[in-house]
């Protein structure tokens, strides 16, 4: 019952990321269009954020002295990493094309678990990656101004890495009696990113009165820091903490594959508040998507039982109420509360549109 019921509140806390995430490209766009470049938009997201967790980081600046090591890796992989080659990516391939290329990390991910780790991945997972990614090629419309360029899909392929970095490392140290406290991590994650990207994004040259003004969102003015909050707060704070926490709850192949619903989102949102055109393919792409994320995450075996049966042995390959024992998040944790398993598929996810950060493209 308590691993039925952690299940269910890990999907939750992942859908819940996934929407935050997918709305970073709505918000963003408007003050791209106003004037502001989008590496700056990406600092000051990233900024902003390490600004609002900075009391959360000296709570937890033991964390410092006991796990510096994956502070330094969150906040080069999973925030400043994704940002720099997803940008570098699209300054010489289409968007859709980046994103798609990035949202083969929950490939990545069970290549990981398979070759890595060398640890069974199920049929029903490959086939939930297979389809997440077959939507992922519809939903952002790969074959519109398809070109190639082997350095801009390199690059793309590098975001793609630091994706898998992100849900690996936010399940580390989740077998350990002393466990990394996710929001401490997150929140050293954000201030290592935001000095990173200071040196890439270079702010002092950004024109800070567009702050003080209106973008337009479909016709409509929405005042500059409206929008910046919510970039902030919402697409970049309470993703993170939602996000992070599901790949505890759930495997991190399974919360990857649900944060493939991050492109669906964005697209959605894309439609209802920008006007932008959804067609068919986007629409049956999005439905593909779904598909392959309920497959992949009804693919995980259940817990095993509270307390051994009389009689009974070690559980089959794992240890009791444990997942998988591995510190990565494409593998689960050993005495995990939810005696999570390693399927699923994990991937990033982002808003869709030219330019910005695709959604978690900070996580």
């Amino acid at each position: 019952m308590h691993a039925s019921q952690g299940r269910s509140a890990g999907l939750g806390l992942a859908l819940a990321s996934a929407f935050a995430f997918g709305g970073s490209g709505v918000a963003a766009k408007p003050l791209i269009e106003a004037g502001l470049d989008p590496l700056h938009v990406v600092w000051l997201r990233v900024a902003g954020a390490a600004l609002v967790m900075l009391p959360v980081a000296w709570r937890h600046r033991d964390l410092l002295r006991r796990k510096p090591a994956l502070l330094v890796g969150f906040g080069l992989l999973a925030v400043a990493g994704v940002q720099a080659f997803y940008f570098a990516s699209i300054s010489r391939i289409p968007v859709g094309v980046a994103l798609l290329i990035e949202y083969l990390a929950p490939a990545l991910v069970l290549g990981w678990v398979r070759f890595v780790q060398r640890r069974p991945v199920t049929r029903a997972a490959a086939l939930g990656v297979v389809l997440a990614v077959g939507g992922l090629a519809c939903v952002v419309q790969i074959w519109s101004g398809l070109t190639f360029d082997l350095v801009g899909l390199l690059l793309a392929l590098a975001a793609a890495c630091c994706q898998v970095g992100y849900f690996v490392l936010s399940d580390q140290g989740a077998d350990e009696a002393e466990q990394a406290d996710p929001i401490g991590v997150i929140a050293y994650g954000l201030l290592i990113g935001a000095l990173v990207l200071t040196v890439i994004a270079r702010p002092w040259g950004m024109d800070w009165s567009l702050l003080g003004g209106s973008a337009d969102m479909d016709g409509s003015d929405v005042p500059a820091w409206l929008l910046l909050g919510w970039i902030v707060l919402i697409a970049t704070v309470l993703a993170y903490v939602t996000g992070v926490i599901s790949v505890r709850r759930l495997s991190p192949q399974v919360a990857g594959v649900v944060a493939c619903l991050e492109a669906v989102i964005a697209t959605v949102l894309a439609w209802v508040l920008l006007g932008e055109h959804l067609d068919a393919p986007q629409i049956i792409g999005g439905a593909v998507v779904l598909v392959g994320a309920f497959i992949a995450q009804s693919s995980t075996p259940k817990a095993p039982a509270a307390g051994p049966v009389a009689g009974s042995g070690a559980g089959s390959g794992t240890d009791s109420g444990a997942g998988s024992g591995a510190v990565s998040p494409t593998g689960e944790a050993e005495g995990s509360p939810e005696g999570r398993e390693v399927e699923g598929s994990d991937s990033d996810s982002e808003g869709r549109d030219a330019g910005l950060p695709a959604g978690r493209n900070a996580p």
